[in-house]
């Protein structure tokens, strides 16, 4: 006799400010690992250079953003650096479901709207890490590396930054950022520990009444 157990999925959110690699960590797992899907997120903002829609993200409209908030549609969503920022229900309850792992980078708006989702999956399966960056020296050198952004764009990026690293504490993981490699490893470990824990499996309730099972 062999002990069948399922497992439902993982609703892991990982939050940080820009330039922590969070996306990275996320993308990186989920090529890497066929159980963990990530999440695209939808935005209003404006395509960066090699962005491509469906992939980076859904690129919206923000009347259409608004308009699917009206309907219901969005499991999280919230304003940043002046754009609109969401994740779609469709895009994680079902995945969750048949035990796949649904990886999201989101800001810590997003991040407390989730904790305070009343869907008793979404609260059973949530797991949230925080990615924080090992000295202001090294957050200044990854934004100002991106290249992507002019000098007010990169100020205000800075700011916002520095306000969410305040809400570290809020996680129930924190990953002191150092080099890709050893980041994908403790980010790994966690999400391959959460499947372990007894509350997320189930089924052959009973098998413990087989003695011959143990012998």
């Amino acid at each position: 006799m062999s002990i069948e157990l399922q497992r439902r999925g993982i609703l892991c959110i990982v939050s940080g400010p820009s330039g922590s690699g969070k996306t990275t960590l996320c993308r990186a797992l989920n090529e890497s690992d066929p159980l963990c899907d990530y999440a695209v997120s939808c935005t209003t903002r404006k395509p960066r250079g090699g962005e491509i829609d469906g992939r980076d993200y859904h690129f919206l409209t923000r009347e259409d953003f608004e308009e699917r908030t009206t309907r219901g549609e969005f499991l999280e969503w919230a304003e940043v650096h002046g754009n609109l920022y969401g994740t779609l229900k469709s895009a994680v309850i079902d995945r969750i479901r048949i035990g796949h792992d649904v990886l999201m980078d989101i800001d810590v708006q997003g991040a407390r709207l989730i904790r305070r989702n009343p869907d008793p999956m979404i609260r059973e399966s949530l797991v949230d890490v925080f990615i924080l960056p090992p000295d202001r020296d090294e957050l200044v050198r990854r934004l100002s590396g991106r290249g992507t952004e002019d000098p007010a764009e990169l100020e205000l990026r800075m700011a916002n930054a520095l306000e969410e690293m305040r809400h570290w504490r809020d996680y129930g993981y924190t990953i002191i950022s150092g080099c890709p490699e050893t980041d994908l490893r403790r980010f790994r470990a966690i999400v391959e520990g959460e499947r372990c824990r007894t509350g997320r499996l189930h089924g052959d309730e009973g098998f413990e009444d087989h003695p011959d099972l143990f012998s």
